[in-house]
Order: structure tokens, then C-alpha cells, then sequence
């Protein structure tokens, strides 16, 4: 049985998607646990220790994993699911993390997973061609249907909790606002002069609802909601930013966690 330990939520639910029965996948990461900030495990380190393959997010999402992985000593292959995906880049030259909030993105990450599996267990290297194909077909259908429920938005103005859909918000031609959190990091800090100017955006731009997060607490958006006077989404109807939902949520897989999104989405603009 081939060993693959993954970091985000996200990448655990690829990496049993392209694996199958031929892989036993660990997550370091848990549902609704914010990935900018955390500390690994004994657990963890027991895991990356023995793993046959190891694949991180990259774009410097896993602050905590280069000091994690000098300590756990690894023997097997560490993979970027980055590579080969053109980054987006804030003002200030930052790149952003948050690559699988647009499927094309994912299924170029699947396929560097499945090569990377693929070298080491040769033995199943049909099998895991073939779980590829299946599921890139399933996120080409995904990209199809979002795609046609948001381009019949009017109003396709956008505010978020934090930075964290560049991606979809690109790849689908909405109008970012702008976000609570100005950063690509949930851990930034938020000034008064940012909550004014976001809170005159959303005024000014006729926007119609601030989204909240599932992993960040809702207060902050809440506030600027009852300033702005506009509804925030919250609750069980909050994105999936940074993470995937536990297993049997809305957001307990990636496509499912897509689908969520989408739905919340086109549901408070319509």
C-alpha cells in the first residue's frame, strides 16, 4: 500500500481520489483548520518520517513546513502540487496561494500527484492513469456548470473574508470588491483605515453581500455587514476558503466544496 501524506484538506481529498484503494492517505491538515497558522503534530512528523510521498500546497501556503519537514527527516519524494500553474500575484509581488479555488488549476495538480504516486508504486501506475482521467473529466463538467450559473449573474460583485478566491473570482469573471482581511493571510493584521475603505466600497458599489469563511470567526464581517447595511452570509453557509468541510458536509470534498461555493455564491447575488 502506498504512503502519502498530504498537507491541506484539499490536497488528502486528491490524493484519495487519484489513489483509490492503492493509497493510504494521512492529511496533516483537519477540516475548518486554518492552514496559515499551525503547529504539526508528533503525529505528523510520524507520518511525513515514513511517507513514500509527500505533497504540499506551495506558494508558501505551509509557513510551518520546511522547519517540519528538517525535523521528521524524510525518505520518500516531497512534491509541490504548484508546479506548472501560472500564480497569481497581490500588489506587492506576493504570490497567492489558494491555486485550487480554479479547477483547471487542480487538474494540473492531480496530474503531478498522480505522476509522483505513479514513480513510487510502478505496480499501479494503470490504475492510477485511470483514476486521473475519471476525475479530470468530473472537474471539466464542474468548470462547465459554474461557469454557466455565475455568467448569468447581473450583479456579480464580490467581498470576501479574506484573499482567498483570486482564482475563482478570475477564472470566472467576477467583480472583486475586496475583502475584510486585505492579504492572502488570515493572520494579517486589520486596521481602522481598512475598515473604513472596504465598508465605503461596498456602499459605493452597490454590492449585496459580504461572505464569510468557514474556518475564520464571523465578527469582523458581521460588523462591517450592520456599517455597510448589507446581509453576511455565515454559518453553514459560509465558503470553503482555506479549507474543506468535515467528511458528510456541504464542503467534505472538492467538488462538493465547489458546488457549495457556487450555490452560496449565485444564491446572495441573484
Amino acid at each position: 500500500m502506498l504512503s502519502v501524506v498530504t498537507t491541506t484538506t484539499q490536497l488528502t481529498d486528491l490524493a484519495r481520489e487519484i489513489g483509490g484503494g492503492r493509497a493510504k492517505v494521512y492529511g496533516v491538515l483537519k477540516p475548518n483548520v486554518d492552514p496559515h497558522d499551525y503547529e504539526p503534530s508528533p503525529a505528523d512528523l510520524d507520518a511525513l518520517a515514513k511517507a513514500d510521498v509527500i505533497v504540499k500546497n506551495g506558494v508558501a501556503l505551509e509557513g510551518w513546513f520546511d522547519d517540519t519537514i528538517k525535523s521528521a527527516s524524510p525518505k520518500g519524494q516531497i512534491v509541490d502540487a504548484s508546479e506548472g500553474i501560472t500564480i497569481r500575484r497581490g500588489a506587492d509581488g506576493e504570490g497567492d496561494p489558494h491555486i485550487w479555488h480554479n479547477p483547471q488549476n487542480v487538474s494540473v495538480m492531480v496530474m503531478t500527484m498522480e505522476r509522483a504516486m505513479g514513480r513510487a508504486a510502478p505496480e499501479a501506475a494503470a490504475v492510477l492513469q485511470r483514476n486521473l482521467a475519471d476525475y479530470q473529466a468530473k472537474l471539466v463538467q464542474a468548470d462547465a456548470d459554474i461557469r454557466t450559473r455565475v455568467g448569468r449573474l447581473a450583479n456579480n460583485k464580490l467581498v470576501t473574508n479574506h484573499d482567498a478566491f483570486g482564482y475563482y473570482i478570475d477564472h470566472y469573471g467576477l467583480d472583486f470588491v475586496g475583502s475584510i482581511i486585505p492579504s492572502f493571510d488570515t493572520s494579517a493584521e486589520l486596521s481602522a483605515a481598512q475598515i473604513a475603505d472596504i465598508t465605503t466600497k461596498i456602499r459605493a458599489t452597490g454590492t449585496r453581500a459580504v461572505f464569510s469563511e468557514s474556518s475564520l470567526p464571523p465578527r469582523t464581517a458581521e460588523a462591517i455587514g450592520k456599517e455597510a447595511g448589507i446581509k453576511v452570509v455565515a454559518g453553514e453557509d459560509a465558503l470553503y476558503g482555506d479549507t474543506l468541510g468535515p467528511e458528510g458536509s456541504e464542503g467534505g470534498t472538492y467538488l462538493k466544496m465547489l458546488e457549495h461555493n457556487t450555490k452560496v455564491i449565485v444564491g446572495n447575488l441573484s
